[in-house]
């Protein structure tokens, strides 16, 4: 259970950090920590739905900052 409140209060953290216009650097340190987060939490939980969102996010951070289409 602590696993998933220290997701939550990352979750709002970078929430607040994005409405307050933080920078990507700032952001993506962020996301590495909810990363690191999320891997305790699904280890913790168990499962393969768990463990495969966690390498797809691993990906998108190991990619980097993309460009977001503009509408």
């Amino acid at each position: 259970m602590e696993e998933a409140r220290s997701v939550l209060e990352r979750l709002g953290r970078i929430e607040t950090m994005r409405r307050a216009n933080a920078g990507p650097a700032e952001l993506l340190g962020e996301l590495r920590c909810l990363l690191q987060e999320a891997e305790a939490w699904a280890h913790a939980e168990g499962g393969d739905a768990a463990t495969e969102a966690i390498a797809r996010l691993r990906t998108s951070l190991d990619r980097g900052p993309q460009k977001t289409p503009t509408r």
